[in-house]
């Protein structure tokens, strides 16, 4: 046979395209079962998050559809640079995913939702339950620590730079509103894990009023949501914070479990602890009771500085 390299090659490249196009189908047919039969349970669960390890985020909505988020620093002008693209059908998924990782990522996320640990791997954890120490396991491959190490590694913010301090201060600018957007994503996350949690709870007490000022009010309903209003500095309205993530533009998860566990004290007496000589509204700033008639007599520092803490958690959070 005189069969040029030529031809070789452009066979084996026909081939391997037929054989991606079909990979792809059946991946796409695959996939869709799978959104299929998980449909309603993604519904009712309001959409799930599968990725979200800076730069990459991968989200699941109610109707299926997927929005994707890439933040990379361009390297001709050394900006970040955020891609964003809502993904609507399988098939376009599968193009921009590998389909192992897909199902993956929602194995983990439905296991973080639900409060389960990972999987055992092929690590200490599956070895112990199988009562096999470290030093008769047999490595046929790469150290998984260093693997893991590395993985580690990328995920983590690459060091910027830049040539003079206006420059500087603006990428330190855009740095800072990145990563509170990342605070404010955890401690939503946060919220929502505790409603969950307390949802069971919070139906036999019914409605727990935690706060009730005159700019803001915020609940513990029955149903276990969190549900406020704030008086709008700007606008002087009330607005309405009904998730999760508008709750944190205003409010500290730690302020918000605080001041709900003083609420439930003070409704249920008998569930807090009480201190030999304590008084229950008397602290000294660091959580600690300060004994009954310990506060001297005098200018009224102390109560001043109680009254400016209070009127600054009235303000709405940067």
């Amino acid at each position: 046979m005189d069969t040029s390299r030529n031809d070789l090659l452009g066979e084996i490249a026909a081939d391997a395209a037929l054989e991606r196009s079909d990979f792809l189908v059946q991946a796409t047919e695959q996939l869709r079962r799978f959104l299929e039969a998980n449909k309603g349970r993604i519904a009712e669960l309001g959409g799930l998050t599968l990725i979200d390890e800076d730069p990459d985020y991968l989200s699941i909505a109610p109707d299926l559809t997927f929005r994707s988020r890439t933040r990379f620093v361009d390297e001709l002008t050394g900006e970040w640079t955020a891609e964003t693209e809502v993904i609507e059908s399988a098939s376009e998924l599968v193009e921009l995913y590998n389909p192992a990782d897909i199902y993956a990522a929602f194995a983990e996320a439905a296991r973080d939702a639900a409060g389960l640990g990972g999987e055992p791997t092929a690590t200490p954890d599956m070895l112990e339950t199988a009562g096999i120490g470290l030093d008769e396991a047999v490595s046929t491959g790469p150290d998984p620590y260093a693997a893991a190490a590395d993985d580690w590694a990328a995920t983590q913010p690459i060091p910027l730079d830049a040539e003079d301090d206006e420059v500087a201060a603006q990428r330190l600018y855009d740095l800072a509103l990145e990563f509170q957007e990342r605070s404010q994503r955890s401690e939503s996350r946060l919220l929502e894990q505790f409603e969950d949690a307390a949802a069971l709870l919070s139906g036999r007490i019914g409605d727990m009023i935690i706060n009730d000022d005159d700019d803001e009010r915020l609940t513990l309903t029955a149903a276990g949501e969190f549900k406020a209003e704030v008086l709008t500095q700007e606008e002087n309205e009330w607005r309405p914070l009904a998730s999760a993530d508008e709750l944190v533009e205003y409010y500290d998860p730690t302020d918000v479990f605080g001041d709900l566990a003083d609420a439930l004290a003070e409704a249920y007496p008998s569930i807090a602890p009480e201190l030999d000589g304590v008084t229950p509204d008397a602290t000294n700033g660091t959580g600690e009771g300060i004994p009954a008639g310990a506060i001297a007599e005098g200018d009224g520092a102390a109560t001043e500085d109680a009254e400016s803490a209070d009127d600054e958690e009235d303000a709405p959070r940067a």
